[in-house]
Order: structure tokens, then C-alpha cells, then sequence
């Protein structure tokens, strides 16, 4: 109330009139004007802040709707990154078994490769004995028979010059298998020369190699069965091992397949682990700059808001103190009188000026910035020009 009465004070000595007669009054009431201003500005104050509560009802809604939305999505992070560790740990974890397995399916097939080659060489070897027992047994054996024949039908010396001959001939002597005395014998029978003949009744060369031959034959038979065996026995195995490589190739390349789309699939879930973590660090700094930002804007707010209520109060204040009657007897005082001269009107008005200029500096002692000092600083610079 008492800034305002000085305000109202400085107004009525600013508006003053520094020339004229009292007539001047009576044509024109210069506190009308001066209150008719007041109420402009009373006016203008109001919708400045009608407009201002407007604005800042706009921002606060902008926050509003800003930090939900900026809280859902933080949420939404937080929510993913809690379920993409778990999920990409367990995916590493399946991946490294996958691969342990995968190390022991490679082993195996390479342990079968390797079974498979050494049975292959091995069957190579066996054969390879197996033809050339079969290439020696086989003549010897036909030898044998024609020998047989040949002395049971008499027929020795006819034989003594035959390949057979030579064949069994050649056999004996390098066999281990037949007993000396029977080797002597027989060699000493296919050494016979032309015309000699053999008694066939003895028997006994006969006997010799009758049994030479069955012994020899029973060897080939045994020899043939076990190559037999040999041979059914690897191709069991060969199968077998084939099926195995065949089964374990298969799984290696589903693993191979499965380590793969795993791999990609962790490296695109770090991946929005990694975009989740950022988004929520960068969410969370920015909804904290709003709630900051908007908490300043509303305290902001608040203090203009007082001190615009303030100022129009300040006003009411001052067009009620304008519109009483001791402010029109205030305002004749300060007329000159018809008496005075132009020197004596001047002087006056100088005074007045001065007295104004006095009142407005301490007014505007206890007007803040944010108040309306300005308005006090035009009626300042106007009663000083």
C-alpha cells in the first residue's frame, strides 16, 4: 500500500500542469487520465498472465506426456535388458556344448576313418598272402594228382618227363611241411630215369603222396574258409564303419548348422543388449533434464506469478488512492493560481519536477526489476527531459 501511494503521489506531480490557468482543469481531469492508464496497464498485466498461465499449463502438459513416455520406454529397457542376459547366457551355454559335442563327433569320425583305413590295409596284406598261397597250393596240388594217377596206372615214366613233374619236383624241395624221409623217397622216385618202372602194389609212394595231397588239400580248404571269413568279417566292418561316418557326418553338419545360427543369433541379441543399455542410459538423462527443467520452470513460474499478483495489487492499490477525493484536492493544490506570473509558473513546475523526480527515486528503491521498475524509469526520463 505505500509503494503505491507514492507511485500514485509521482503520478499526480508528473501530470502536473507547468503552464496553462485553472481553466485547463476543468476542460480535462488529468487523474482520470492518468487512472484511465493505470487500468490499461491493470488490463494488459491480466492477460499477460492469463497468457503466461496458458503457456505454462502447455509446458507442464509436455512434461507430463514427455517423462510417461520417457518412463515407459526406460521401463520397457530395463525390462528387456534384465530378459536378454539370462537369454544370451544360456544361448552361449548351448553353443558350447553344441561345439563339445561337435569336437566328439569329429573325433569319432576320424577314429572310424582311421579303423577303416588300417582294416583296408590290413585285408590288402591278407589277400595279398592269401593269392600267393593260393598261386603255390594250387599247382602243387594239381601236381599231386597227376602223380597219382599216373603210378596207380603205371604209368610213372610217362609222367617223369611232364611239367607236373617238374612242378612237384620243385615243391618237395622247398617244402617244410614234408617229412625228410618222405622227401628223399619221393625225390628219388622223380628222379627215376626213362624205363624204369614202379611196382604200383608197394603202395607206398602211392601212400606218400595220397597223403601229401590231403594234408595239402585240408590246408587249402582251411586256408579258403578262413579267407572267406576274412573277407565277410571286413565287409561287416566296412559297412558298419561307413554307416557310423555316414551318421556322425550328418550330425557334424547339424551341429556346424546349429553353432551357427547360434552364433548370430547371441551376436544379434549383444547387439540389443547393447542398443537397449544405451537407450536406457540416454532416456534416463534426458527424463531427468525434463523433471529438472520442468521443476525450474514451475518454481519460475510460480515467482512470476507473484509478483504479477503483486503488481496488480499495486495497481488496484493505486487507482483506488487516484480515484479518492483527497487525491483531487491534492492535485488543485499543485495548479498555480491565475496570479501567477510565467517566471513564477516555471519556477513552480521545477520545484514539482524535482519533488516527482524525489518521489520516483524512492519508490523505485522498493520496486523490483520484475515488478515494473521500468514503467517508474519512462516517468523518470519524461519529468527529467
Amino acid at each position: 500500500m505505500a509503494v503505491a501511494r507514492l507511485f500514485a503521489v509521482a503520478l499526480l506531480a508528473s501530470v502536473a500542469p507547468l503552464s496553462g490557468a485553472t481553466s485547463t482543469f476543468a476542460t480535462s481531469n488529468p487523474i482520470r487520465k492518468v487512472v484511465t492508464m493505470l487500468q490499461a496497464m491493470q488490463t494488459k498485466v491480466t492477460e499477460e498472465g492469463t497468457k503466461a498461465e496458458e503457456l505454462f499449463g502447455k509446458y507442464m502438459c509436455y512434461c507430463k506426456n514427455s517423462g510417461g513416455d520417457l518412463a515407459a520406454s526406460i521401463q520397457a529397457a530395463e525390462e528387456k535388458i534384465a530378459e536378454l542376459g539370462p537369454v544370451i547366457e544360456g544361448a552361449e551355454e548351448k553353443k558350447l556344448k553344441t561345439e563339445e559335442e561337435l569336437k566328439s563327433d569329429q573325433d569319432e569320425r576320424m577314429a572310424a576313418e582311421t579303423a577303416m583305413a588300417e582294416a583296408t590295409a590290413l585285408r590288402e596284406k591278407e589277400k595279398a598272402v592269401y593269392d600267393q598261397f593260393m598261386a603255390e597250393s594250387s599247382p602243387n596240388l594239381a601236381a599231386l594228382g597227376k602223380a597219382i594217377a599216373a603210378v596207380e596206372k603205371g604209368m610213372a615214366g610217362g609222367f617223369l618227363q611232364t611239367h607236373a613233374a617238374s612242378v612237384l619236383r620243385n615243391f618237395l624241395s622247398s617244402s617244410k611241411d614234408v617229412m625228410d624221409t618222405d622227401r628223399q623217397e619221393l625225390l628219388a622216385f622223380l628222379s627215376a630215369k626213362e624205363g624204369d618202372e614202379y611196382a604200383p602194389q608197394s603202395g607206398e609212394i602211392t601212400g606218400i603222396l595220397k597223403t601229401i595231397k590231403d594234408e595239402m588239400f585240408a590246408e587249402e580248404q582251411e586256408t579258403m574258409a578262413t579267407e572267406a571269413a576274412a573277407v565277410k568279417s571286413f565287409e561287416e566292418l566296412m559297412a558298419a564303419k561307413k554307416k557310423e561316418v555316414a551318421a556322425l557326418s550328418k550330425s557334424i553338419e547339424e551341429k556346424l548348422e546349429r553353432i551357427g545360427l547360434l552364433g548370430v543369433k547371441i551376436a544379434q541379441m549383444k547387439n540389443d543388449l547393447g542398443d537397449s543399455a544405451q537407450s536406457f542410459e540416454e532416456d534416463k538423462a534426458f527424463l531427468a533434464d525434463i523433471e529438472k527443467n520442468c521443476a525450474s520452470k514451475s518454481d519460475v513460474h510460480e515467482e512470476e506469478k507473484k509478483m504479477r499478483a503483486e503488481e496488480i495489487v499495486a495497481l488496484a492499490d493505486t487507482i483506488k488512492i487516484l480515484n479518492d477525493d483527497d487525491a483531487l484536492d491534492l492535485f488543485k493544490k499543485t495548479l498555480p493560481s491565475a496570479s501567477m506570473s510565467f517566471v513564477q509558473v516555471e519556477s513552480t513546475s521545477a520545484e514539482q519536477r524535482k519533488q516527482a523526480m524525489t518521489v520516483l527515486a524512492q519508490v523505485r528503491e522498493h520496486v523490483q526489476v520484475s515488478q515494473g521498475r521500468h514503467r517508474i524509469d519512462i516517468v523518470m526520463l519524461a519529468l527529467s527531459g
